[in-house]
This record gives structure tokens, sequence and C-alpha cells, in this order.
């Protein structure tokens, strides 16, 4: 039997306690052997709780039983869960956890850690919620180099524009739609602002090219500049708007940001829509490889959470190979170097904009102001015409191979 201990009791944690009861019997068949929650740590009383007997509030209890092997962390954040999930690593137990604001920022330290003291650091559910990304990532596509992985990676922007994008509500009252169904938090600026999709580029980066990437590094845009005006002309253009993380090689470094694009659609992330997620992993030998399903939620994150569980139960002894380098400041390059093909909506004439940007394929959606697609260039070169007199109300990617 393996005694695993929960490290709080929140959304995460007390879908893997559940999954883990209800699910036993398979999971026991998977694992080959009985998995079972020893300890559940946290400040709170559960005294309702069915589970409530399992709760504690001591986490050196954790640290000093034998017993316990493998330790899921569900506390969120940094602080203590850095110092958690230290103490355990270093100590032997193997650590499995969602959390990609940890990750993201202390991935590479965690992971030399877990290598040194023989255990593992698992975190399939940090990226995709219940979406198998990871473990792909790592094992099925190893014969190829990676060239490029981008897509939707937070349910709760697509939520949002999804819903303006069908019911022609602004912003503001998509976003509190969102919130009312539980699927925005009430403060929802890590979702709306691009943190969260950041982070979760950041962990799929460092994964596909080997250098922990820093969200620092990152350049993010969230959703906060799209208007029902360019939900609009994008579908006059015959696109969708989506929140994308993306990363990419430039020679031997990558450019890696967040942004809304402009998507085909004839594009599959095109119809992933509501609080879905999307990636798409691009490799020299396999092509695109495209992952979706739910990115979020209860039991979708637990599950991804417990197969990693079960995956460290077969490895107590045996280390997975899981590894990045510590990274430096100048592996990620500028996302205004790289070629796009860019939406603009404007009030310029659209003798102006044919003047300044050469052939460009308008919007017919409005007689008031202008939007249009440019031909391939550079941000660079976008912002150099835009200074010369043209004022942009919005300015997407196009998304393309370029």
């Amino acid at each position: 039997m393996i005694n695993i201990a929960v490290l709080g009791y929140g959304v995460v944690g007390s879908g893997v306690v559940s999954v883990l009861d209800k699910n036993a019997d398979r999971i026991t068949q998977n694992a080959a052997q009985e998995i079972s929650v020893k300890y559940i740590l946290d400040i709170r009383e559960f005294s309702d709780d069915p589970y409530s007997h399992l709760f504690i509030k001591d986490f050196e209890i954790i640290v000093s039983d034998p017993e316990v092997q493998i330790v899921v962390e569900a506390i969120g954040g940094i602080d203590a869960a850095l110092m958690y999930t230290r103490r355990c690593l270093e100590i032997g137990k193997s650590v499995v956890t969602s959390n990609k604001e940890l990750i993201a920022e202390h991935g590479s330290e965690l992971l030399q850690l877990a290598k040194e003291k023989n255990a593992n650091y698992l975190f399939e559910a940090s990226v995709g919620g219940g979406i198998p990304v990871i473990r792909p990532l790592t094992q099925c596509m190893t014969a190829n180099i990676i060239t490029e992985i981008y897509g939707i990676l937070n349910g709760t922007t697509n939520y949002i524009l999804t819903d303006m994008d069908k019911t022609g509500a602004d912003f503001s009252a998509s976003l509190l739609d969102a919130q009312n169904k539980g699927y925005a938090e009430a403060d929802p600026t890590a979702d709306v602002d691009g943190h969260d999709t950041c982070r979760k580029i950041c962990i799929l980066s460092s994964l596909a090219f080997g250098q922990h990437v820093f969200p620092s590094q990152v350049q993010t845009e969230g959703i906060t500049g799209v208007t029902i005006e360019d939900l609009h002309y994008a579908s006059e253009l015959g696109y969708k708007i989506k929140l994308l993380g993306r990363a990419r090689v430039v020679g031997d470094k990558i450019s890696a940001y967040v942004a809304p694009h402009l998507i085909s659609n004839d594009s599959i992330l095109a119809v992933v829509d509501g609080v879905m997620n999307g990636v798409v992993v691009r490799g020299n030998a396999v092509g695109d490889v495209v992952f979706c399903g739910a990115g979020a939620g209860k039991l979708p994150t637990a599950s991804s959470v417990i197969a990693d569980v079960i995956d460290a139960s077969k490895h107590l002894h045996a280390q997975k190979w899981i590894s990045w380098k510590t990274g430096y400041d100048g592996f990620v390059k500028s996302p205004m170097l790289l070629d796009s093909a860019w939406y603009i909506r404007t009030d310029a004439s659209r003798e102006k904009v044919e003047k300044e940007f050469g052939n460009v394929i308008f919007s017919e959606g409005s007689s008031i102001e202008t939007a249009f697609m440019t031909g391939v260039m550079n941000g660079e070169m976008i912002d150099d015409i835009l200074k010369r007199g043209i004022s942009a109300k919005s300015q997407f990617r196009v998304l393309g191979d370029h």
C-alpha cells in the first residue's frame, strides 16, 4: 500500500481525495497496489467532512512519517508551497502538484532537488487541467525536435471571448457572467491579464526547449482590450479571436509571448470554445499534434494529479526523467522580431492605410472606422508605421506559419 498526504483542501485537494475514494478499485488496479490518503493538511476546520478523521494542522507530522511516500501539494501560490515542497523532496518524498505558479518560477530548482534525492516531482495538472500534455511531451514526443508550441491555455478567458462572440455582450458583462457561473475568480486579474497563460507557456517551453523560461521573460498581453467591434470585424474576415500562449524556436533561442490572436475559422483551435483548452505541439518528425479538453475544474484537475500519483507510486525507487536547465537572460527573444500578418482597427482612412501598409485586406463591417489585415511583417515594422500617424485602436497578430 502507498500512503499519501494531501496539502490543502481547496478545489484541487478535495477533488483528489474524492476521486481517490470514488475510483479506488480502478486506481488500485492501475497502480498495482492500494493508494490511501493518510493525512490532509489544512489550517481550517472540516468537522462535518466525511474525511474529517484525516485532517491535521502540523506539517511536521507528514515530514516525520516514513509511511508517507508521496505528497500532493494543493496549496497554490509560492511561499508555503515552495517551503513544503523543498522539505518533502529533501527527505526523498515524491511530490505531485498542479501549482503552475510555483513550477514557472522554481521548476528547474525543484526538479534538480528531486533528482539529487532520488524522488520525483510531477506536475501533469499544471497545464491543461485534465488534458494530458506534459506526459506526451516528455515521453511520446521525445524523438522529435519541438519547433513550436501554442494554444488556448486559460478557460476563463476563452469562456469570456466565446460569450462575447456568441451573445454580443461586452467584456464587462461576459466577465460577470463567467464569475456568476464559477468560471472566473472574484479577482480575475491573473486570468484576464494573461498571467495564468504566461505561467503555462513557461512550463511548456521549459520542457520542450530544455531551458527554464521565467514569466518575467515572456511579453504578456491579456484580453481586456478586445472589443465587440474587434470580434465582429474578425468574423467578417473569417477569423475568431483567441488568447494564445505561444513559443517557437528562433535559431538557437526561442520567442515566447502571450497575446490575443486572430485564428482562421479553418483552424482546429477556432472550435475550442467555452472553458475548453487546446494545445498544439509541432515536432519536426510528427508534425502538429493537438490536445483538447477540459482545461480546469475540480475533477479534471484531480484526474491528472492522481495519474501522477499513480506514476510516482510505480517509480518510488526509480526517478522519472523530467528536467531542464536553469535558463539564462538571453534565451528568450522579443516577439516583436517575429514575422506575422496583423489585424489593426483604426480611424484612419482606407487611402491612408493603403499608402502606409500597401496591399491589405479590409473588413467590410463598418463605414465609420477601418479594420484590416496586413501582409507579413514584424512588430517593429508595424510600430514604425503606426508612429507615422496611424493611431491603432486594436492591434493583434494573425496566427499563421511565418
